[in-house]
């Protein structure tokens, strides 16, 4: 849901222009621009897509109370390091578990994910995860999706 909603909260700055096809008598098209990130075409993308970047992200422990959490360790497009950093190639078979988890949440839970967007609901993995899903125990205990 963090990938979601970083994509998202950069969406938000963003306009493009929606309408229908139709053709007005006059010959007009209806046509306005609304945000980015309430455009049905921009977030059915988003979802379709925001799984395969699971491989930026790694496991990992913390010493002290042994939890374990996904964190992404790679820079996003657009950092200054992104291109150096993309040179690299990295793979592990280590992500394909969030991988797969994430798909089945974005399958499970699309409609919800959508109906939060929309409201413009902040906190996105929070409110999922403990709201809507019913997913984690608590609202701060929620894998990184």
């Amino acid at each position: 849901m963090d990938e979601v909603e970083h994509d998202v909260t950069k969406a938000r700055q963003e306009k493009t222009k929606v309408g229908s096809f139709r053709i007005n008598p006059d010959g007009t098209q209806e046509r306005r621009k609304i945000p980015l990130a309430q455009s049905e075409a921009f977030l059915t993308d988003l979802l379709d897509k925001v799984c395969e970047r699971m491989n930026d992200y790694r496991l990992e422990e913390d010493p002290v109370t042994k939890e374990k959490t996904f964190k992404r360790f790679a820079p996003r497009k657009g950092d200054k390091i992104y291109k150096e950093f993309k040179k690299f190639y990295f793979y592990s078979d280590a992500y394909r578990p969030l991988k797969f988890a994430c798909e089945t949440i974005i399958e499970e839970f699309e409609d919800e994910i959508l109906s939060l967007i929309t409201q413009e609901a902040h906190q996105l993995a929070d409110t999922l995860c403990g709201e809507k899903s019913g997913l984690c125990e608590t609202p701060t205990n929620h894998t990184e999706l």
